[in-house]
């Protein structure tokens, strides 16, 4: 039988992860596959000598993959939304199968690209884009099929809680913990879409509509980063049971869905908690299994080429199926999709850690609860150590930390400007959402 041919289209970190795994698993992946894959043509920004592309035409124009009439399946490795979208979308057009690790490509055009493939009968596969090696969207999409999801809930961008976790372990701040990360090259030089939420962000809501059956809404997402996370959150966290952790959720409600990314305060007994470093882990919740973890590196030339490749294997198999019998892009059939609103962060209801720093007077702390009281909001537990600070005049304030049960945000909006506004508050007051991960393992 004729061997599937691949055009590589990028040969960064994991462009060349894919080329080490053809060559040292062939045998293995024909056998899985039922035919050989071959890499036909590849292409890179600049010619790359320093690699062995023996057999294997190279090309500085990533268009002409697109257009090689010899190419069946197309393997987007340049990341980014332009051109990748519009090479896509040609490969789509000329009927080739496409193969693609860029979740800011799906999350944004996903809904374009995957019409295009509907109506050209052919097959866009993205394993890679979420979580790196961890076959998140297999498992969610295919494994779970019979079960209604209810939330899922994942720690997805490694940059992020590496910063943090090197933040708790090593009492440093954020610039301390970054540049250790950009040492070790965790971080890109600019990592604002990483420690800014975006990636994780992009990643969710492809996880949503899988989860949910809804089309892709990457502007309905609440986006928030972690450069607010102080050490001394972090410490106060650990004082109240939790650790602080970079979360991307989303979750079934009356009526919407929840998709936010955000730092939250996790239980120090959820096994979330407990993923550390670059590690990525995504845990489910649904009707008939109940909590399930998925756990592994989230990035990385060859565990990301484990999922790029597993998708060409998955191509494959699928090239002679009826396109209308092969597994759905999104996981429901595309007629089936529904167009459950996105609900608002303001209608968004969890439980919060609030840190303030209050005059060392009597009475702030019954005010600080009233305010609170007016909005309905209840107080769990507080903790008013002694950290006095002075300022310029010689008036000592101390720190207020005080853990609310769930309110709903534009309740909780309403009552921290109040309380902001008080003489005996100085500054901005710290807020970091609380999830307790109920049903979680």
């Amino acid at each position: 039988m004729q061997p599937v041919r691949i055009g590589l289209c990028g040969l960064g970190t994991v462009g060349q992860g894919v080329l080490r795994v053809l060559k040292r698993n062939g045998s293995e992946i024909a056998r899985r596959a039922g035919r050989r894959i071959e890499t036909r043509i590849a292409s890179s920004r600049t010619p790359k000598p320093e690699l062995d592309l023996a057999g294997i035409e190279h090309t500085t124009d990533v268009f002409q993959i697109a257009d090689d009439p010899n190419v069946d399946v197309l393997v987007e490795l340049i990341g980014g939304e332009e051109p990748a979208r519009e090479l896509v979308l040609r490969a789509i057009e000329r009927g080739k199968h496409v193969v693609t690790a860029n979740k800011a490509l799906i999350a944004v055009h996903g809904n374009e690209i995957f019409e295009a493939a509907q109506q050209r009968g052919v097959i866009v596969a993205f394993e890679a884009a979420v979580a790196g090696g961890i076959p998140i969207i297999k498992a969610i999409r295919e494994g779970l099929s019979a079960n209604r999801i209810n939330w899922v809930i994942g720690i997805i961008n490694g940059t992020s809680n590496y910063i943090l976790t090197e933040m708790g372990e090593n009492d440093g701040g954020y610039g301390i913990a970054l540049s250790a990360a950009q040492r070790l090259g965790y971080a890109e030089a600019d990592p604002s879409f990483d420690v800014g939420g975006v990636d994780a962000a992009h990643k969710i809501t492809i996880l949503a509509s899988i989860a949910f059956g809804i089309p892709l809404n990457f502007p309905g997402a609440h986006i928030e980063g972690i450069t607010s996370i102080t050490p001394v959150d972090i410490a106060y966290a650990g004082e109240l049971g939790f650790r602080v952790k970079p979360l991307a959720i989303t979750r079934a409600t009356d009526g919407a869905i929840e998709l936010r990314v955000h730092p939250a305060l996790v239980p120090k007994d959820r096994l979330l908690a407990s993923v550390d470093g670059v590690m990525n882990a995504v845990l489910v919740n649904s009707d008939a299994v109940g909590s399930t973890l998925y756990y592994g590196p989230g990035a990385g030339g060859e565990p990301t080429a484990s999922s790029v490749v597993g998708d060409m294997v998955d191509v494959v198999r699928a090239m002679t199926v009826d396109p209308t019998n092969r597994v759905p892009h999104l996981a429901f059939q595309p007629d089936r999709l529904s167009d459950i609103p996105v609900l608002g962060i303001e209608d968004v209801a969890t439980p919060c850690y609030l840190r303030m720093l209050a005059a060392d007077e009597p009475g702030v702390l019954a005010r600080v609860a009233q305010f609170l009281s007016d909005r309905k909001i209840s107080i769990e537990s507080v903790i008013q150590k002694y950290r006095e600070v002075h300022d310029e005049n010689g008036k000592r304030w101390v720190p207020i930390v005080i853990l609310t049960h769930a309110a709903r945000e534009r309740d909780l909006n309403a009552a921290l400007a109040a309380i902001e506004a008080m003489d005996s508050i100085r500054g901005s007051i710290n807020r970091v959402r609380v999830e307790s991960l109920d049903a979680a393992p």
